[in-house]
């Protein structure tokens, strides 16, 4: 039987794997001020609106009918796996089961499965993109048990080139985050297995932070020639393509899922931000 993944705006996946596999995108609401920014506003201008704001954008979670209407729109035989970015950080896993009681109340013939991935950006993306690759060969039951494994076998870094969204946005203290910025001061943060963003390490200077970054790649076993890659970049494409090519000398994955942090998570890593997840 047919599968149809569905995914949230927080999962930054590539338009590539959009269309190839037909994912559909649940949007989260990006405000400035009081204004709600189109849904499919492109990155940059998203990247240019936020340097000239004064004030961060927010975001907000779907409401449960946003996707409980994507659900209506799949057609009758073909089950629905949600992937949704984790609850720790977001309430759309919670907005998404709320959608899932709504849909089978109504009497809907397609079985539904919600998954909270406990991982956003990256490492959702490489979630997302696996999972659509294996949902043309196997049933929900079996891609359900895939994904939960998966979930747990997946490891996600990255580390910015600003504090200040992340001050502003009220998740470091403002005066560690001054301090911070006046040393050169660069986190190397990882995605718990909880689903939260935990610091590693502390080092003076981006290149260092990279390099410690792509050395977490080092402490892991790989089957090349099954193996996948998760390179996300906030507004920094050429930085990205150079840690990409790095990556793949040392470590050659046959596929990298590689995408640029849209609004969702752009909020809150600022410019010049890095993550991979494995």
């Amino acid at each position: 039987m047919a599968i149809k993944i569905i995914t949230d705006s927080g999962s930054d996946l590539p338009l590539e794997y959009v269309e190839k596999y037909n994912v559909t995108i649940v949007h989260l609401p990006v405000h400035f001020g009081h204004d709600l920014m189109p849904e499919h506003t492109e990155t940059k201008a998203f990247y240019e609106m936020m340097r000239e704001s004064k004030e961060l954008p927010t975001t907000a979670s779907p409401s449960p009918q946003s996707f409980l209407e994507v659900f209506k729109e799949v057609e009758p035989g073909t089950d629905i796996l949600v992937l949704c970015m984790s609850s720790n950080i977001s309430s759309t896993y919670q907005t998404a089961t709320i959608a899932k009681e709504m849909f089978e109340e109504e009497g809907h013939p397609n079985a539904i499965e919600v998954i909270d991935t406990k991982r956003f950006s990256g490492g959702l993306s490489l979630l997302v993109a696996t999972a659509a690759r294996l949902s043309l060969t196997c049933s929900l039951a079996e891609l359900k048990e895939s994904v939960l494994k998966q979930v747990e076998e997946t490891t996600a870094f990255f580390t910015l080139d600003t504090l200040e969204n992340v001050i502003k946005g009220g998740r470091l203290n403002r005066l560690s985050g001054a301090v911070a910025s006046v040393l050169n001061i660069k986190l190397l943060l990882k995605i718990s297995d909880e689903g939260r963003v935990e610091v590693v390490e502390k080092t003076r200077g981006l290149p260092k932070a990279l390099n410690l970054l792509l050395s977490k790649l080092d402490e892991k076993q790989y089957d090349y020639e099954k193996a996948a890659i998760a390179i996300v970049h906030s507004n920094c494409e050429k930085l990205a393509l150079e840690i990409k090519a790095r990556i793949l000398e040392k470590h050659p994955f046959k596929e990298v899922v590689f995408s640029s942090m849209g609004p969702v998570m752009g909020t809150y890593a600022g410019e010049g931000g890095i993550g991979v997840a494995f």
